[in-house]
């Protein structure tokens, strides 16, 4: 399993790196960057491609056995872990919101509703809310945890989590992702499954979207 470890590694510090260089170099996105309808084709296609890398990848192994497709072990011990995940990040971005503001810092959510753009702004969202926790679950809890696993549970829970938290080229919010993506990778360990982290990476993502516009 030398060889997919590799290539997941090299493939996502790579990922990261162009995250910070397209940062660093067009700043932050528009506010109304989610009322476009090429905002959506953008990252249709940007999420397709990392699925097919990290389909890819997975293939010199036992695909879906390292993306723990499965049945959680338990779903009581999910739901549990997911409500103090919840919590967790509500007491984190509480204290940490004021000081990093890492909703401005991202700039994905827009400061008003506008009802002329609904159907461009419903489609980004459900995209956000279910193409991209998909593919994020599946790259870093699925086929990352595995190959890391073999060094250690904690190294694969810690170890995804700073990755992916790095993934999104952010610094202000970067403790708040890195909360996150630990958080999930502990569910994903606990009960052997990233469906249940699937589901809290999109519930997540979708009250954000909520928040703004209803903020």
């Amino acid at each position: 399993m030398r060889l997919p470890l590799v290539l997941w590694t090299g493939f996502v510090l790579a990922f990261a790196s162009l995250s910070y260089a397209g940062r660093a170099t067009g700043g932050k996105p528009k506010p109304d960057v989610l009322y476009q309808w090429s905002t959506f084709a953008a990252y249709l296609v940007q999420y397709a491609v990392i699925a097919l890398i990290v389909w890819g990848i997975a293939g010199l192994g036992r695909r879906f056995e390292l993306f723990a497709l499965r049945r959680p072990t338990s779903w009581k011990r999910a739901a549990a872990i997911a409500v103090g995940i919840w919590i967790g990040m509500a007491i984190l971005a509480s204290v940490l919101g004021p000081l990093l503001h890492p909703g401005r810092e991202q700039g994905l959510t827009p400061t008003r509703w506008e009802p002329a753009h609904a159907a461009a702004y419903v489609a980004n969202s459900l995209l956000i809310a279910v193409l991209v926790p998909v593919v994020e679950e599946v790259t870093f809890r699925g086929l990352g945890f595995s190959l890391l696993r073999r060094y250690g549970e904690w190294t694969a829970i810690l170890s995804t989590g700073l990755i992916f938290g790095l993934a999104h080229g952010l610094v202000q919010a970067l403790p708040l992702l890195v909360a996150f993506g630990i958080g999930l990778a502990y569910l994903r360990s606990r009960v052997e499954s990233i469906y249940p982290g699937m589901i809290v990476h999109g519930l997540f993502n979708a009250a954000s979207l909520v928040f703004a516009v209803a903020h």
